[in-house]
């Protein structure tokens, strides 16, 4: 029973000298509530609805639009026996159950191997599925990052950073913003709920951080009323993230390639720009230095800075990524997409490992062909050679009889 008056303690909350009674006196009808956050599950369930006839209805024309196709697969021959074993207990056998499979299913090693590649091939998302998310994504960030321009293009904290604290924490908050952050946070929550559905990244684990943190970091701003410096940190994060799941959705096309590049490009830039530099040179400076010309630091003060710095290291993360694809890009050698688009990195492994195998059974053919080929004209010669002896000595006879 005392957690929750220790949760909502004045000292982490609020600045200094400044207390609950003090805002219910002087703050504005409009400034957040706590309650205001239960708006937020609706919201996710209205876009995990709303994302499921998006993919279902508008997602296929445009892929038929893009020439988005889904790869050609070999199927794996039916086996109960095998298919048991790879839905109930392992989809990659170890070597001893292998040997156990080859005397249940009276397959060679070979065989079951392959049985399995192609198996676990079957399961991987196609380019449809992919597709559908990147454009959902970026219908979102589009329009989350118009409606956050329109709704703060003419705010002073827009232009002047400072504005984000001055007469904090009494500050009113606008309905769009409250609407901007409900938006957000649903469409985050949507994501964290349909994050074992959805197709699985290489950086999983740090596409879960970062939804975690963000998730975090909106709640906590909601609720100490950071909401103008949190409007600035969306629509810095929406702007480049537009680029990436547009670039994302050419990719998958066919006949796209150097629309993909192009916008691979721009985005790397806006990217490089956004996180790297606007980032900690403005909203970071403005939460670390410029806030505390309003106020002392306080321990809701250092907890946004956490979250915040969070983000940065995750954006450091992803620039590494992002910077090492454009310089393959640049020196010509791209081959594979490093971003966040692609699969994991065992399924990457089990298509090399795939496509090694069919080259090594591409080149045994060639080579049994060439032997093939080698032995025949070995026959034929002795054939030829036996023949020519064989007349020789019977002329050789002939004479002798004559």
């Amino acid at each position: 029973m005392d957690l929750l008056p220790d949760l909502w303690r004045q000292d982490f909350w609020l600045p200094p000298a400044v207390t609950w009674t003090d805002l219910e006196q002087l703050a504005d009808p409009e400034r957040p509530q706590p309650q205001d956050l239960l708006m937020t599950l609706p919201v996710a369930l209205g876009f995990v609805a709303l994302r499921s006839v998006f993919e279902r209805f508008l997602a296929p024309p445009m892929c038929r639009c893009l020439g988005v196709k889904n790869r050609l697969q070999v199927t794996a021959a039916p086996s109960p026996q095998l298919e048991s074993f790879y839905k109930q207990r392992s989809t990659q056998p170890t070597q001893s159950d292998v040997v156990t499979l080859m005397l249940l299913c009276g397959k060679t090693q070979r065989q079951i191997e392959t049985w399995f590649r192609l198996r676990r091939n079957q399961d991987r998302p196609c380019q449809t599925k992919k597709f559908a998310e990147a454009a959902w994504r970026f219908f979102f960030y589009l329009t989350a990052f118009v409606f956050g321009l329109t709704c703060l293009i003419d705010r002073p904290w827009f232009w002047d950073h400072r504005e984000c604290w001055r007469q904090y924490p009494v500050q009113p908050m606008e309905r769009a913003h409250f609407w901007y952050y409900m938006l957000e946070l649903g469409f985050y929550g949507s994501l964290v709920l349909r994050i074992f559905v959805d197709v699985r990244r290489k950086d999983f684990k740090e596409q879960v951080i970062h939804h975690l943190a963000t998730i975090f970091l909106l709640t906590f701003s909601y609720c100490a009323n950071f909401i103008r410096i949190g409007t600035l940190v969306l629509l810095l994060h929406d702007s480049s993230d537009i680029l990436l799941e547009s670039a994302k959705m050419f990719n998958y096309g066919t006949g796209w390639r150097k629309t993909c590049n192009s916008l691979f490009v721009v985005f790397a830039v806006l990217f490089l720009v956004t996180r790297l530099v606007i980032f900690p040179s403005k909203i970071l400076r403005t939460t670390l230095l410029l806030s505390m010309e309003v106020f002392q630091p306080f321990p809701g003060y250092y907890l946004l800075n956490v979250l915040l710095l969070v983000l940065q290291v995750l954006h450091v993360f992803w620039a590494g990524l992002i910077l090492r694809m454009l310089y393959k890009f640049l020196k010509g050698k791209l081959e594979k997409d490093e971003r966040s688009d692609e699969e994991s990195a065992e399924e990457e492994e089990e298509e090399k490992r795939g496509d090694e195998s069919i080259d090594r059974d591409c080149c045994w053919e060639k080579s049994k062909e060439t032997l093939n080929s080698k032995l025949a004209r070995l026959t034929n010669s002795c054939v030829l050679n036996n023949m020519t002896h064989h007349r020789s000595s019977v002329a050789k006879r002939i004479r002798k009889a004559q």
